[in-house]
């Protein structure tokens, strides 16, 4: 009998471009997760999370990252939430806290915030918090007072997170790589390796022309995840259909011995959420490019 996965995989091997598919490229110990915004999700209903969770252990991934709204409402019940979400077999490896404003002093959440989201997902067994910030590029360049409140802000960010026994990982958009990375340059260099680690979005990365390869080469020891995404002509589609160079960055994987969370993310800009449609192909790159 033809399996389910047999039967995707077949579609989108089909799909990929010949020469993105290796040939018994193994890279051991990165382990494959997913952002879950590529559904459409009801933060007022967790059970339609729980459906994504069990759509993305059929599709053979090991761990998931969600945004805090989708969540926040366990918090209050997190015994049984927990025990829900571990029912599939996954991975909490991050909660996600991503704002339309942020603190205008550290330029990224409200320290309030940080704590109720950090004690309620160590509460349903997330790995790490995740935060998202605003860019600190003025008039072309970075304001060296700016910039310390930020690392100031997740210093303190990190030393919360680690007294709750999970850890802090900063994600990046565009502006951070702007102007040759000098903002996410100085991130690196300023805030404390113990407390604050990094899950580098490579999409935003690539579309402001960064090489993602050699980026992540210089900086591996302290990235936590990757956020895979891939773009043709400019607009995204399912990993590995577009430009973004994931065989060189595998190779890059490979050649670090690196052991993180190749996190594949499937949101549209436009707001579409494509879902599986998006996701199983995406899946099928990475057991192709990595193996697993």
């Amino acid at each position: 009998m033809i399996s389910r996965r047999d039967i995707l995989a077949s579609l989108s091997v089909a799909a990929l471009s010949p020469a993105l598919v290796l040939s018994g490229q193994k890279v051991s110990g990165v382990k494959i997760g997913c952002q879950t915004n590529a559904w459409r999700i009801d933060s007022a209903k967790f059970d339609s999370l729980l459906a994504v969770l069990r759509q993305l252990k059929e599709m053979g991934y090991d761990g998931f990252e969600t945004g805090f709204r989708n969540v926040q409402g366990q918090f209050g019940n997190a015994t049984a939430a927990r025990k829900q979400i571990e029912s599939f077999g996954l991975k909490f490896l991050g909660c996600h806290i991503f704002l339309d404003q942020y603190d205008p002093q550290t330029r990224i959440a409200p320290m309030e915030l940080i704590q109720k989201v950090t004690d309620g997902a160590a509460s349903l067994g997330a790995e790490r918090l995740i935060l998202s910030g605003g860019g600190l590029i003025n008039d072309n360049k970075v304001d060296g007072e700016s910039l310390k409140r930020k690392t100031g802000g997740l210093n303190a960010a990190g030393k919360y997170c680690r007294s709750k026994g999970i850890r802090l990982a900063y994600h990046n958009h565009g502006p951070e790589f702007a102007n040759g990375g000098e903002e996410i340059e100085a991130l690196y260099a300023q805030t404390d390796p113990a407390l604050v680690h990094f899950l580098t979005d490579c999409g935003w990365a690539f579309s402001a022309k960064a090489d993602v390869p050699k980026f992540f080469q210089k900086h591996h020891k302290r990235i936590i995840g990757l956020h895979l995404r891939d773009f043709k002509n400019g607009e995204q589609v399912p990993l590995g259909q577009g430009e973004f160079p994931i065989r060189e960055l595998a190779a890059a994987i490979k050649k670090a011995n690196w052991q993180g969370w190749a996190i594949n993310e499937e949101e549209r800009l436009s707001g579409e959420k494509p879902g599986e449609k998006a996701v199983a192909p995406a899946r099928e790159t990475l057991r192709q490019i990595l193996g697993k």
